[in-house]
């Protein structure tokens, strides 16, 4: 079960993903806080504080999801649920608020948030899943590549070093052809570069979840990222990250 997910905010000006707040669940309770991230959006002149949640210093704690990640769920009631929960691989008897967020992203096409689970070190391991990113923007060869590919199958990463929004971006591609199938998330990727340098790109394994041939496309294909945890490592470093201290 996730237990914390980080919000991610990306700036319609330059287009950066920023990370503003963290979201986690503990003891029958939901808990809320802004990070230094969403300080300097806000100080740029960007962003808006969530809602009723206008105190960036504050920690907020609820009985039930917050309104603004609650919407962020598909209602139960919907026809495509069961559809939907087979295709982020989650099991409907067992899946909790931030299990789902963290697999969709709560993603809205109204707005400009994402969720992503903060990992944790299991059995000494680091291991991610997630969906591919930037496949509406393929060629339809590399898009029909994907339908072919089946559970199990390898990935394997490139760098696009010369991308114009980032530099650390990491491209997901087949093996014999070599064709492009997306994008890792843009805030895994600082992680995931420290992992293949740490490890060593032999030690770190990239495979097919599953394909949704019948899901919009941003759930078309889920992928794991799974490596060694290496001592003293922590996911997700940087001030940005870092909650907003009390005054």
């Amino acid at each position: 079960m996730i237990k914390q997910v980080v919000i991610v905010w990306q700036n319609p000006i330059n287009r950066s993903w920023i990370p503003v707040g963290k979201l986690s669940y503990k003891d029958t309770k939901f808990f809320f806080q802004y990070t230094n991230g969403a300080n300097l959006a806000k100080n740029a002149g960007h962003f808006v504080p969530f809602g009723q949640m206008l105190d960036l210093d504050k920690k907020y704690e609820a009985d039930e999801l917050f309104p603004i990640f609650k919407n962020r769920l598909l209602q139960k009631s919907r026809p495509e649920y069961e559809d939907y929960l087979s295709w982020l691989n989650l099991g409907e008897d067992n899946v909790s608020p931030l299990d789902e967020l963290a697999r969709s992203g709560g993603i809205r096409v109204t707005d400009n948030l994402q969720m992503f689970p903060i990992p944790e070190k299991t059995n000494n391991r680091y291991k991610v899943t997630f969906f591919s990113h930037g496949i509406r923007h393929l060629p339809p060869n590399y898009i029909e590549r994907i339908q072919h590919l089946s559970r199990s199958n390898r990935l394997y990463l490139m760098k696009d070093i010369q991308n114009n929004y980032d530099s650390l971006a990491l491209a997901l591609r087949t093996d014999d052809p070599p064709e492009i199938v997306g994008y890792c998330p843009g805030f895994f990727v600082r992680d995931f570069n420290d992992l293949l340098v740490k490890n060593g790109a032999k030690n770190v394994k990239v495979s097919v979840v599953r394909v949704n041939l019948e899901s919009p496309v941003q759930f078309r294909l889920l992928c794991e990222f799974i490596t060694d945890w290496p001592d003293q490592f922590i996911p997700f470093q940087g001030e940005d990250f870092e909650t907003v201290k009390s005054k």
